[in-house]
């Protein structure tokens, strides 16, 4: 069980990319298409759970509000076709000859691949 994990509006879980920097994505291009960005059309509203003080936006390099949590930006996965599925947590990435590891966005103060036990919650 993974616990209280960020989810969105509808259900579908958010996660963390280790290759990115506080308010900066490194999921471009054909990234994208596998890990799309969780973005934003006006200010992100906190859902139960979740605390409201560490949602925010960073643009991406095309304009787009993308959502971020403690500074780190959310993205969906496109194989995760029910709410709450997780097939993307642990999932590894090449980039730049290095890998990095997607991980489930835990609810609460969030640090690069953790998660904590508990329900889930979302926005």
């Amino acid at each position: 069980m993974l616990g209280q994990t960020l989810v969105d509006g509808q259900g579908r879980t958010l996660y963390l990319f280790e290759a990115d920097k506080p308010g900066k994505s490194n999921c471009t291009g054909a990234c994208t298409s596998a890990w799309p960005p969780y973005v934003s059309h006006g200010t992100p509203q906190a859902g139960t759970g979740v605390t409201g003080a560490l949602l925010g936006t960073s643009i991406r390099g095309d304009g787009a509000a993308q959502v971020t949590y403690d500074g780190k930006p959310l993205y969906t996965f496109v194989k995760d076709n029910e709410p709450r599925t997780v097939t993307g947590n642990g999932f590894t990435d090449a980039f730049g000859g290095t890998s990095f590891t997607w991980h489930v966005a835990a609810s609460g103060p969030v640090s690069g691949g953790s998660t904590s036990t508990g329900g889930g919650y979302g926005y």
